[in-house]
Parts: structure tokens; C-alpha cells; sequence
């Protein structure tokens, strides 16, 4: 048990250290391609940072496709309908509790700065495409599965464009690259990439470690495999976006930070999704649709608070981690 704890607590040491490489080095290269904080959040940074969590369905979904394993299939969706899930509820509260954590940092300022018209925009984005996603799971017409498959990847083209012609933002107070912070050189391009590939492959290797754990510790424990992989497994895939999100607000970044989790959430909408329906039998049990229901209405309180409040505070952010609180209450009960 207690080797399990300390190599638990090591991969979340190494998420966070290469977190804090990734988003250093995410803003150096947008500054090199001359892009705004927009595409750095929305694109660069939450695609990045959703390796582990689609690496995950895509390989259960190719072993039940090798090994003719049901099981597998269902891990697979499982997990492409999880990322969504933890990001509009989870991510987005550990997002507003670091505003309020951090508000003496950022001079007492709890208002959430960020370009509302393009946190609107992802959002929309996010709802419609998980809606379709949701309604596909009452055909099986190969035809249709596979037009709409091709639908989503073209939507989420369409909205990378969006984002490169919205970005206006530009990016400011970078710290020096941490790879060179002792020496003094221009920053390459080479030397970004290079940063680039090693905190990659440590938020990869720390996703591992930190999942390879959490499953020996509930073998040890006894406690239940659904349990383990709706609510625990979920969690740790998920953790480079909350703590790159974590560590921009620190910084007074909102942009990025909340760029980082909306563009996660249309990229988990789009393309995952249009790999679970083309290549799964995309069957959503009772369970999937409760927690897809709970993530389009806390997409929506965030939403709808950007409309009707004209500024972002804490506050639905906070009411998106009830979300998640009710989730795991009805497993709870249900198991």
C-alpha cells in the first residue's frame, strides 16, 4: 500500500512539473507563430494536454475491434464520454476555486477577464456537437454514423479557423524559457519544441503512473471497478488541464486558462466522439446518459451566465462542481 501512495504521489509530481514546462513553453511557441492567447488556449494547449485521456478510448476501442472484446468497446466510450464530463464540471470548478484561492495574487480581483464572445463561441460549440453526439446513440444506420462521424471532424476544421481568425489577443509577460532560463541565448524555435517534447512526455508518463496506482489502490481497497472508472481514472487523465488552468490563473492568464479547458471540451466533443460512433456500437447505458445530461447543463449554466450576467465570476464555476458532487452521489447510490 504505502508503495503504492508514494509512486502516486510521484506521478502527480511529475504531472505538475511538466505542466508547468507545457505552459511555458505552449506561450513561447505561440509568440514564435505570432498567435494570440485564442489559438494558445483553445488549440495548442488543450489539445496537448488531451493525450492521455484520448490515447485511452482509442486503444480500448482498437482492442475490442482486434479481440472482438464488448468489454473494451464500452471502456472506450466510457472514456471519450468521461473527458467531457470532468472538463464542464470538475475542471471548471478547480478553475473558479483557484480564482478565489488567488485572488490576493491577482489584487483581490475575482472577476474572470477573459474575451466572453470566444468562451461563448466554444462553448455553443461544445453543447451542439455533444447534443448530436447524445442523439446518435439511438441509430445503428452505418450510412448515417458514418456521415456524421466525418460531420464532427469537419466542425472541429471549422472551428480551428474560427479561432485563428477571432485571435486577436496577443501574447504578454512570458517568463523566460525554462530550458534556457540559465542561459543567456535567443530562444529557438528548436529549443521550444525540445521543451515541448519532454513535458509531453512527462504529463504522458505521470498520467500512467498516477492511473497504474490508483488501480492498485483499489484492488487493495476493494473498491468498486465502475467506481474506479467513472470517477478516479477520469480524474487523473484529466489533470494537465486543471493544472495548466491552475497555473495560468495564478499567473492572472484567464484567457489561457479557460481557453485551455473550452477548447478541450470541443476537441473531446468532435473527435473522440466521431471515433466512438463510427467504430463502436455507440449504445450510451443509463449511467452515460446521466453524466453526458449533467455536462450540457453545466456547460449551459456557464453559458448562460456570460449572456445574461455580462461578466464572469467564480460563481458558475463553483455551481458546475455540484454538478459533479450530484454525479457522484447518484453512482453511489446506484452501486
Amino acid at each position: 500500500m504505502q508503495i503504492y501512495i508514494m509512486l502516486l504521489v510521484l506521478g502527480l509530481v511529475i504531472i505538475l512539473l511538466s505542466c508547468e514546462l507545457f505552459t511555458n513553453a505552449i506561450e513561447w511557441f505561440g509568440k514564435k507563430l505570432k498567435m494570440g492567447d485564442g489559438v494558445i488556449g483553445s488549440i495548442f494547449s488543450a489539445v496537448g494536454t488531451c493525450l492521455p485521456e484520448t490515447l485511452i478510448p482509442i486503444i480500448a476501442i482498437i482492442k475490442s475491434t482486434g479481440e472482438g472484446e464488448a468489454g473494451s468497446s464500452d471502456v472506450g466510450i466510457g472514456a471519450i464520454l468521461g473527458a467531457p464530463f470532468m472538463l464542464s464540471t470538475l475542471a471548471f470548478f478547480i478553475t473558479g476555486l483557484s480564482v478565489i484561492i488567488f485572488s490576493k495574487k491577482r489584487k483581490s480581483e475575482t472577476n474572470i477577464k477573459i474575451n466572453k464572445k470566444i468562451l461563448s463561441r466554444d462553448i455553443s460549440f461544445f453543447l451542439i456537437m455533444y447534443l448530436i453526439a447524445i442523439v446518435m446513440s439511438i441509430t445503428d444506420n452505418f450510412r448515417t454514423k458514418t456521415i456524421v462521424s466525418a460531420v464532427l471532424i469537419l466542425m472541429y476544421v471549422y472551428y480551428i479557423i474560427l479561432t485563428v481568425k477571432s485571435d486577436k489577443t496577443s501574447v504578454d509577460r512570458l517568463e523566460k524559457l525554462y530550458l534556457l532560463k540559465f542561459f543567456d541565448v535567443k530562444v529557438s524555435l528548436t529549443a521550444i519544441l525540445f521543451q515541448l517534447v519532454i513535458a509531453l512526455t512527462g504529463i504522458i508518463a505521470g498520467s500512467y503512473i498516477f492511473v497504474s496506482n490508483i488501480e492498485g489502490i483499489a484492488e487493495f481497497l476493494n473498491v468498486s471497478p465502475m467506481i474506479l472508472a467513472l470517477i478516479i481514472t477520469p480524474i487523473a487523465t484529466e489533470l494537465p488541464e486543471k493544472f495548466n488552468s491552475i497555473i495560468w490563473i495564478r499567473k492572472g492568464k484567464d484567457s489561457l486558462a479557460l481557453g485551455n479547458i473550452s477548447g478541450a471540451m470541443v476537441f473531446q466533443s468532435c473527435i473522440p466522439v466521431a471515433i466512438g460512433i463510427m467504430f463502436t456500437s455507440w449504445k450510451l447505458n443509463h449511467t452515460a446518459l446521466v453524466s453526458c445530461l449533467l455536462s450540457l447543463v453545466a456547460a449551459s449554466i456557464v453559458l448562460l451566465w456570460i449572456k445574461l450576467k455580462k461578466v464572469l465570476t467564480p460563481t458558475p464555476f463553483i455551481l458546475c462542481g455540484i454538478e459533479y458532487i450530484i454525479f457522484i452521489l447518484y453512482l453511489l447510490t446506484k452501486n
